[in-house]
């Protein structure tokens, strides 16, 4: 079987680096839309952005029927919760931040002078006391905090640092072994890159699509879907397919009978469940025999905990899917994603686009 030509090139990686580059917090989303913007303008008709960020290209806006591709461009962080007199900083979480793996990084403090170092400090191995009656301590909400090099509030706040401020990683994306991307926020913020990429196959292939195609990076998935949620009264769509991350079950810790078994490197995981339209769901499935790319399954229950939710349940019904990319140690600063998944879901949305028809009627009953 011949080998597929790969999507990603030298400019659309520099691309992606710049985007996962730069820090995107859940509310604080507009410096990464931006980027995002400029990069996919020269594949689309017209965008839009609305009150809350959520960045939308069009490609044929003219059209009545109208399809959805979406992933979330909003990250993780922290905010400024409680400054102690001695300088220590106390934060909340903004999303759903790991505390566990806190203590030791390095974070840049967003204010309006700029970026303020700090880090998350933690008593030293020596001094923490533990012993056979005594177990040690673990990080927690309550326990960890930042330091800033300050020894006084007043200090604190001089720096432009207040109660509200936020706080992002210092980590940047690198390349792992020749085939893993590696950083901080790739949920999702890789998502935006491979709709992006969708745009500029479309464009560089020369499709004309039978319908609107609405590219949506949406803000504040983080905090409850909330982009999701505004975007969708907006566009109204007919068809959403959402790409989000799930996790690569492979490593120790994780209990497969719990989590399910997906791989990172067997392709992407096309989910199961009562938001996904099942029409839907096998055209994409059908999609991916035709054009033998590999693929997983996954079980998502009551609620997929994606954009699909908000996507699907909204203006009377929106037939939608999720499609997801495996990754590795999510919701750290060491988000691992296999290269040839990134490219197979960036192919799989693309083809299934083609597979659309126009005025496609998804509806169990007809």
């Amino acid at each position: 079987m011949a080998t597929r030509k790969k999507i990603i090139n030298k400019e659309s990686e520099k691309f992606l680096f710049k985007y996962l580059n730069n820090t995107s917090p859940t509310g604080y989303e507009a410096e990464g839309q931006k980027i995002w913007l400029e990069y996919i303008k020269p594949y689309i008709d017209e965008h839009f952005v609305d009150t809350y960020g959520t960045a939308v290209a069009v490609i044929n806006p003219k059209a009545k029927y109208k399809v959805v591709i979406e992933a979330h461009a909003d990250e993780i962080s922290w905010y400024v919760h409680y400054i102690t007199k001695d300088g220590f900083i106390y934060v909340r979480r903004n999303g759903g931040s790991d505390h566990m793996i806190a203590p030791s990084k390095r974070v840049n403090i967003h204010t309006k002078k700029g970026f303020v170092k700090a880090i998350f400090g933690w008593p030293a191995i020596h001094t923490r006391g533990a012993g056979a009656s005594t177990p040690e301590d673990t990080p927690k909400m309550n326990n960890i905090f930042l330091d800033c090099g300050c020894s006084s509030k007043e200090e604190v706040e001089k720096l432009g640092v207040h109660v509200g401020c936020v706080i992002t990683y210092e980590d940047e994306l690198m390349v792992l072994n020749k085939k893993y991307y590696v950083g901080r926020a790739l949920d999702n913020r890789i998502g935006g890159f491979m709709i992006a990429e969708v745009a500029r196959m479309l464009k560089e292939n020369k499709k004309k699509l039978p319908f609107g195609l609405y590219i949506t990076n949406a803000v504040q998935e983080e905090v409850g879907l909330r982009g999701a949620q505004m975007i969708v009264e907006r566009i109204k769509p007919d068809v959403a397919i959402v790409t989000d991350v799930c996790h690569d079950t492979q490593t120790p810790m994780i209990n497969k009978v719990e989590q399910g078994d997906f791989v990172a490197g067997d392709g992407p995981v096309i989910a199961y469940g009562p938001a996904v339209q099942n029409n839907l769901r096998e055209l994409i499935i059908d999609t991916a025999d035709k054009n033998k790319i590999k693929f997983q399954r996954y079980a998502a229950s009551r609620i997929t905990g994606t954009d699909t939710d908000a996507f699907a349940y909204a203006t009377g019904g929106v037939a939608s899917a999720l499609i997801s990319l495996p990754l590795r140690y999510m919701h750290t600063t060491v988000e691992m994603a296999h290269k040839d998944d990134i490219e197979n879901v960036i192919q799989l949305i693309y083809e299934t686009l083609l597979n659309i028809k126009e005025d496609h009627d998804f509806s169990y009953l007809k």
